[in-house]
Protein backbone atom coordinates (compact mmCIF):
# COMPACT_ATOMS: atom_id res chain seq x y z
CA UNK A 1 0.00 0.00 0.00
CA UNK A 2 1.60 3.21 -0.75
CA UNK A 3 1.78 6.47 1.88
CA UNK A 4 -0.63 8.52 2.29
CA UNK A 5 -0.31 11.43 0.57
CA UNK A 6 -0.67 15.07 2.86
CA UNK A 7 -3.82 16.93 1.99
CA UNK A 8 -3.03 19.77 4.85
CA UNK A 9 -3.74 22.34 2.72
CA UNK A 10 -6.00 22.98 -0.44
CA UNK A 11 -5.74 26.21 -2.06
CA UNK A 12 -8.71 27.59 -4.49
CA UNK A 13 -7.75 29.38 -7.79
CA UNK A 14 -9.42 30.94 -10.53
CA UNK A 15 -8.91 29.13 -13.51
CA UNK A 16 -9.23 32.28 -15.44
CA UNK A 17 -6.14 33.97 -12.84
CA UNK A 18 -2.77 33.28 -14.83
CA UNK A 19 -0.78 35.38 -12.56
CA UNK A 20 -1.80 33.49 -9.31
CA UNK A 21 -1.90 30.05 -11.11
CA UNK A 22 2.01 31.15 -12.05
CA UNK A 23 2.42 31.79 -8.06
CA UNK A 24 0.91 28.55 -7.26
CA UNK A 25 3.53 26.77 -8.74
CA UNK A 26 5.73 27.70 -5.81
CA UNK A 27 3.33 28.02 -2.71
CA UNK A 28 3.75 25.25 0.12
CA UNK A 29 0.29 23.90 -0.54
CA UNK A 30 -0.42 20.27 -0.85
CA UNK A 31 -3.07 20.52 -3.16
CA UNK A 32 -3.91 23.56 -5.86
CA UNK A 33 -7.38 23.20 -7.37
CA UNK A 34 -8.20 25.27 -10.75
CA UNK A 35 -11.50 26.42 -9.99
CA UNK A 36 -13.98 26.58 -13.21
CA UNK A 37 -17.52 27.34 -11.07
CA UNK A 38 -17.95 30.16 -8.37
CA UNK A 39 -14.86 32.25 -9.06
CA UNK A 40 -15.32 32.46 -12.67
CA UNK A 41 -17.90 34.57 -14.23
CA UNK A 42 -20.24 33.27 -16.79
CA UNK A 43 -18.70 34.83 -19.53
CA UNK A 44 -15.37 33.83 -18.98
CA UNK A 45 -16.12 29.94 -18.30
CA UNK A 46 -15.14 28.81 -21.81
CA UNK A 47 -11.65 31.00 -21.77
CA UNK A 48 -11.29 29.80 -17.72
CA UNK A 49 -11.53 26.28 -19.15
CA UNK A 50 -9.32 26.77 -21.57
CA UNK A 51 -6.79 28.06 -19.55
CA UNK A 52 -7.05 25.70 -16.90
CA UNK A 53 -6.58 22.79 -19.43
CA UNK A 54 -3.36 24.52 -20.88
CA UNK A 55 -1.74 25.24 -17.02
CA UNK A 56 -1.99 21.90 -16.25
CA UNK A 57 -0.54 20.38 -19.35
CA UNK A 58 2.23 23.24 -18.59
CA UNK A 59 3.01 21.61 -15.38
CA UNK A 60 5.36 22.55 -13.10
CA UNK A 61 3.36 22.01 -9.73
CA UNK A 62 6.10 19.93 -8.79
CA UNK A 63 4.73 17.54 -5.75
CA UNK A 64 1.53 19.64 -5.52
CA UNK A 65 -1.54 17.86 -6.51
CA UNK A 66 -3.50 19.67 -9.39
CA UNK A 67 -7.59 19.94 -9.19
CA UNK A 68 -9.85 20.72 -11.35
CA UNK A 69 -13.62 22.16 -9.66
CA UNK A 70 -15.81 22.09 -12.28
CA UNK A 71 -19.27 23.93 -13.06
CA UNK A 72 -21.95 22.20 -11.16
CA UNK A 73 -23.28 19.25 -13.33
CA UNK A 74 -27.24 20.69 -13.66
CA UNK A 75 -25.17 23.69 -15.57
CA UNK A 76 -24.82 24.74 -19.40
CA UNK A 77 -20.92 24.45 -18.66
CA UNK A 78 -20.54 20.80 -17.03
CA UNK A 79 -21.00 18.33 -20.06
CA UNK A 80 -17.75 20.51 -21.68
CA UNK A 81 -15.98 20.92 -18.46
CA UNK A 82 -16.18 17.24 -18.35
CA UNK A 83 -15.26 16.22 -21.82
CA UNK A 84 -12.35 18.81 -21.73
CA UNK A 85 -10.55 16.21 -19.01
CA UNK A 86 -10.24 13.56 -21.22
CA UNK A 87 -6.23 12.87 -21.08
CA UNK A 88 -5.81 16.46 -19.15
CA UNK A 89 -2.60 15.54 -16.88
CA UNK A 90 -5.27 16.94 -13.48
CA UNK A 91 -4.88 14.13 -10.52
CA UNK A 92 -8.42 14.50 -9.23
CA UNK A 93 -11.90 16.37 -10.42
CA UNK A 94 -13.66 17.83 -7.90
CA UNK A 95 -17.37 17.92 -8.40
CA UNK A 96 -19.96 20.91 -6.83
CA UNK A 97 -22.97 20.40 -4.93
CA UNK A 98 -22.80 16.66 -4.94
CA UNK A 99 -26.39 15.53 -3.53
CA UNK A 100 -26.90 11.86 -4.54
CA UNK A 101 -25.32 9.13 -5.68
CA UNK A 102 -26.47 9.68 -9.35
CA UNK A 103 -24.23 12.71 -9.48
CA UNK A 104 -20.89 10.58 -8.83
CA UNK A 105 -22.38 8.13 -11.22
CA UNK A 106 -22.60 10.84 -14.00
CA UNK A 107 -18.92 12.05 -12.92
CA UNK A 108 -17.51 8.02 -13.17
CA UNK A 109 -19.33 7.56 -16.96
CA UNK A 110 -18.35 11.04 -18.09
CA UNK A 111 -14.83 10.79 -17.03
CA UNK A 112 -11.88 8.35 -17.49
CA UNK A 113 -9.32 7.38 -14.74
CA UNK A 114 -9.36 10.26 -12.72
CA UNK A 115 -10.18 10.02 -8.71
CA UNK A 116 -13.43 12.12 -8.23
CA UNK A 117 -13.63 14.09 -5.27
CA UNK A 118 -16.93 15.72 -3.99
CA UNK A 119 -18.22 18.65 -2.34
CA UNK A 120 -20.44 17.90 0.29
CA UNK A 121 -22.53 21.28 0.74
CA UNK A 122 -25.83 20.83 0.35
CA UNK A 123 -29.15 19.57 2.85
CA UNK A 124 -29.83 16.69 0.19
CA UNK A 125 -26.59 15.28 0.42
CA UNK A 126 -26.67 14.63 4.51
CA UNK A 127 -29.76 11.91 4.56
CA UNK A 128 -27.54 10.30 1.86
CA UNK A 129 -24.31 10.90 3.04
CA UNK A 130 -23.62 6.88 3.52
CA UNK A 131 -24.70 6.02 0.46
CA UNK A 132 -22.72 8.48 -1.52
CA UNK A 133 -19.46 7.08 0.44
CA UNK A 134 -20.12 3.66 0.04
CA UNK A 135 -19.57 4.61 -4.15
CA UNK A 136 -15.52 3.80 -3.54
CA UNK A 137 -16.75 0.04 -3.99
CA UNK A 138 -17.38 0.63 -7.70
CA UNK A 139 -16.39 4.22 -8.52
CA UNK A 140 -13.52 6.17 -8.28
CA UNK A 141 -14.80 8.41 -5.93
CA UNK A 142 -11.91 9.37 -3.09
CA UNK A 143 -12.52 12.68 -1.53
CA UNK A 144 -15.16 14.49 0.47
CA UNK A 145 -14.78 18.41 0.46
CA UNK A 146 -17.25 20.17 2.80
CA UNK A 147 -18.74 23.55 1.55
CA UNK A 148 -19.15 25.11 4.59
CA UNK A 149 -20.67 28.01 2.87
CA UNK A 150 -23.06 26.89 0.34
CA UNK A 151 -24.20 24.23 3.82
CA UNK A 152 -24.42 27.26 5.91
CA UNK A 153 -26.60 28.77 3.40
CA UNK A 154 -29.29 26.33 2.53
CA UNK A 155 -29.89 25.74 6.38
CA UNK A 156 -30.19 29.27 6.88
CA UNK A 157 -27.67 29.23 9.67
CA UNK A 158 -25.69 32.29 11.17
CA UNK A 159 -22.20 30.73 11.77
CA UNK A 160 -20.47 32.02 14.74
CA UNK A 161 -16.56 31.95 14.89
CA UNK A 162 -16.93 28.15 16.10
CA UNK A 163 -19.23 26.78 13.63
CA UNK A 164 -21.27 25.41 16.10
CA UNK A 165 -24.15 25.49 14.00
CA UNK A 166 -22.68 22.86 11.31
CA UNK A 167 -20.63 20.26 14.35
CA UNK A 168 -23.14 17.92 13.79
CA UNK A 169 -23.25 17.89 9.86
CA UNK A 170 -19.48 17.97 9.93
CA UNK A 171 -19.35 15.11 11.74
CA UNK A 172 -21.51 12.93 9.97
CA UNK A 173 -19.90 13.59 6.91
CA UNK A 174 -16.30 13.16 8.50
CA UNK A 175 -17.43 9.80 10.00
CA UNK A 176 -18.91 8.81 6.84
CA UNK A 177 -15.75 9.07 4.44
CA UNK A 178 -13.70 7.85 7.45
CA UNK A 179 -15.97 4.66 7.22
CA UNK A 180 -15.01 4.31 3.38
CA UNK A 181 -11.22 5.65 3.66
CA UNK A 182 -12.16 8.60 1.88
CA UNK A 183 -9.97 11.70 2.50
CA UNK A 184 -12.14 14.10 4.20
CA UNK A 185 -11.21 18.53 3.69
CA UNK A 186 -12.58 20.83 6.09
CA UNK A 187 -14.41 24.27 4.56
CA UNK A 188 -12.48 27.58 3.61
CA UNK A 189 -12.30 30.30 6.40
CA UNK A 190 -13.87 33.21 4.53
CA UNK A 191 -11.57 35.94 6.69
CA UNK A 192 -8.51 36.50 4.75
CA UNK A 193 -7.15 39.25 7.38
CA UNK A 194 -8.04 37.18 10.22
CA UNK A 195 -5.16 35.17 11.67
CA UNK A 196 -6.22 34.12 14.68
CA UNK A 197 -10.25 32.87 13.84
CA UNK A 198 -8.22 30.94 10.50
CA UNK A 199 -5.98 29.63 13.37
CA UNK A 200 -8.59 28.26 15.57
CA UNK A 201 -10.94 26.70 12.63
CA UNK A 202 -7.52 24.70 11.72
CA UNK A 203 -6.95 23.40 15.12
CA UNK A 204 -10.78 22.56 15.19
CA UNK A 205 -10.92 20.81 11.98
CA UNK A 206 -7.63 18.75 12.73
CA UNK A 207 -8.93 17.77 16.37
CA UNK A 208 -12.12 16.41 14.45
CA UNK A 209 -9.84 14.23 12.10
CA UNK A 210 -10.13 16.03 9.12
CA UNK A 211 -6.97 15.33 6.78
CA UNK A 212 -6.35 19.32 5.66
CA UNK A 213 -8.78 22.62 5.08
CA UNK A 214 -9.59 24.31 1.68
CA UNK A 215 -8.39 27.70 1.18
CA UNK A 216 -9.15 30.73 -0.99
CA UNK A 217 -5.55 33.01 -0.34
CA UNK A 218 -1.73 31.90 -0.24
CA UNK A 219 -1.47 33.57 3.23
CA UNK A 220 -3.91 31.27 4.97
CA UNK A 221 -0.92 28.15 3.74
CA UNK A 222 1.16 27.95 6.45
CA UNK A 223 -0.96 28.31 9.17
CA UNK A 224 -3.23 25.55 7.73
CA UNK A 225 0.02 22.81 7.00
CA UNK A 226 1.09 23.72 10.84
CA UNK A 227 -2.31 22.68 12.38
CA UNK A 228 -2.82 19.75 10.15
CA UNK A 229 0.91 18.23 10.62
CA UNK A 230 1.79 15.86 12.71
CA UNK A 231 3.57 17.58 15.95
CA UNK A 232 6.92 16.80 17.53
CA UNK A 233 5.23 15.16 20.19
CA UNK A 234 2.91 13.21 17.71
CA UNK A 235 5.88 11.95 15.51
CA UNK A 236 7.85 10.91 18.75
CA UNK A 237 4.98 8.66 20.17
CA UNK A 238 4.12 7.24 16.87
CA UNK A 239 8.02 6.27 16.29
CA UNK A 240 7.64 4.80 19.83
CA UNK A 241 4.63 3.00 19.36
CA UNK A 242 5.96 1.49 16.22
CA UNK A 243 9.63 0.34 17.49
CA UNK A 244 7.67 -1.34 20.56
CA UNK A 245 5.52 -3.40 18.00
CA UNK A 246 8.74 -4.52 16.22
CA UNK A 247 10.52 -5.57 19.33
CA UNK A 248 10.86 -9.41 19.09
CA UNK A 249 9.12 -9.63 22.58
CA UNK A 250 6.38 -8.05 20.64
CA UNK A 251 5.98 -10.48 18.09
CA UNK A 252 2.31 -12.10 17.62
CA UNK A 253 0.93 -10.04 20.01
CA UNK A 254 -1.96 -8.24 19.85
CA UNK A 255 -1.89 -5.85 22.39
CA UNK A 256 1.45 -4.40 24.44
CA UNK A 257 2.39 -2.14 27.46
CA UNK A 258 4.23 1.45 26.58
CA UNK A 259 4.65 3.96 29.14
CA UNK A 260 2.22 3.04 31.47
CA UNK A 261 -0.69 2.37 28.96
CA UNK A 262 -1.97 -0.64 27.30
CA UNK A 263 -1.18 -0.04 22.94
CA UNK A 264 -3.25 -2.18 20.35
CA UNK A 265 -2.52 -3.43 16.56
CA UNK A 266 -4.67 -0.59 15.51
CA UNK A 267 -2.75 2.08 17.33
CA UNK A 268 0.11 0.95 15.01
CA UNK A 269 -1.87 1.32 12.23
CA UNK A 270 -2.14 4.88 12.79
CA UNK A 271 1.01 5.29 14.18
CA UNK A 272 2.17 4.43 10.61
CA UNK A 273 -0.08 6.22 9.03
CA UNK A 274 1.33 9.76 11.19
CA UNK A 275 4.61 8.74 10.17
CA UNK A 276 3.96 8.61 6.76
CA UNK A 277 2.61 11.96 6.82
CA UNK A 278 5.04 13.68 8.73
CA UNK A 279 7.77 12.46 6.34
CA UNK A 280 6.00 13.09 2.90
CA UNK A 281 4.70 16.39 4.67
CA UNK A 282 8.28 16.98 5.37
CA UNK A 283 9.57 19.03 2.26
CA UNK A 284 10.64 22.80 2.86
CA UNK A 285 7.58 25.10 2.34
Amino acid sequence: MSAPRPRRSALFLPASNARAIEKARTLPSDVVILDLEDAVAPEQKQAARAAAIAAAQAGGFGERELVLRINGLDSEWAADDLAALDGAPFDAVLVPKVSSVADIETVERDTHDLPIWAMIETCRAIPAIGAIAALTEHTRLAAFVIGTNDLAKEMRCRLSPDRAELLPLMSLVLAAGRGWGLTVLDGVHNAIDDDAGLEAVCRQGAAMGFDGKTLIHPRQIATCNAAFSPSPQDIARAQAIVDAFAAPEAAGRGAIRLDGAMVERLHLDDARRVLAIAERAGRPD
